[in-house]
């Protein structure tokens, strides 16, 4: 590791600890949600363990918690998951090695991590992606145990606001790219594309679909 990529990690560090503190509450509604769905302390704790993603495994649960089987609460979260698919296109000319390496690497890859590892050409910094991610993933196992251990005394989240939490979140990432006109342009473009879709498409296809126009984006703005 050079002078550079250690500076580049402890950036990520550094902006990692705030998105960690969002995801410990996350994380923590999680727990809750879980459990009260029927799931065992260790399979909550578990779940954030091997997956590590809320969205999907808000989805999972929701599914399980109404009845569903393994496969369908296994296909929602593949939906919601699937925005990484045009991130990890993105991502994959800035990570060294071949696929199957540039695949572990990915592994690393959250929201907030891949928007603050951009170096706004199109590029990404490894390492600062590496160095963000690091204190969301201890936070996240760490909510999830708080919440799955203590729900009984957490009681309801929406009472302490927690529920506004992920979408602060995701704004939280959104508005520093919104100071590019073409980066406004394609945000635009796949929220309108995702609204369009919500009243009539199934959880996470809306979400597949705005991501797929914001790479479409991506490469105009390459190609100029």
């Amino acid at each position: 590791m050079t002078p550079a990529d250690r500076s580049s990690l402890r950036e990520g560090l550094r902006l990692g600890v705030a998105f960690g503190i969002a995801g410990f509450l996350l994380s923590m509604s999680f727990g809750v949600v879980a459990r009260e769905s029927g799931f065992s302390l260790v399979a909550a704790v578990t779940m954030s363990v091997i997956v590590f993603a809320g969205s999907a495994q808000f989805a999972a649960v929701a599914v399980l918690g109404a009845g569903g089987g393994p496969v369908a609460a296994v296909a929602a979260a593949t939906l919601m998951n699937s925005r990484f698919l045009p991130m990890g296109v993105a991502l994959a000319p800035s990570l060294p090695g071949r696929a199957w390496w540039r695949g572990v690497q990915g592994q690393a890859v959250v929201d907030s991590s891949w928007a603050v590892a951009s170096n706004g050409d199109g590029t990404f910094d490894r390492w600062r992606l590496f160095g963000t991610t690091l204190p969301q993933y201890g936070a996240w196992q760490l909510g999830t145990l708080v919440g799955a251990y203590g729900g009984d005394v957490i009681g309801d989240l929406e009472r302490f606001g927690l529920d506004a939490v992920y979408p602060a979140f995701f704004l939280a990432i959104l508005v520093p790219e919104l100071r590019d006109r073409d980066r406004l342009g394609v945000a635009v473009a796949g929220g309108l594309v995702a609204l369009a879709l919500v009243p009539v498409a199934p959880p996470g296809v809306p979400v597949l679909a705005a991501g797929l126009a914001a790479l479409w984006g991506l490469r105009r703005g390459g190609e100029r």
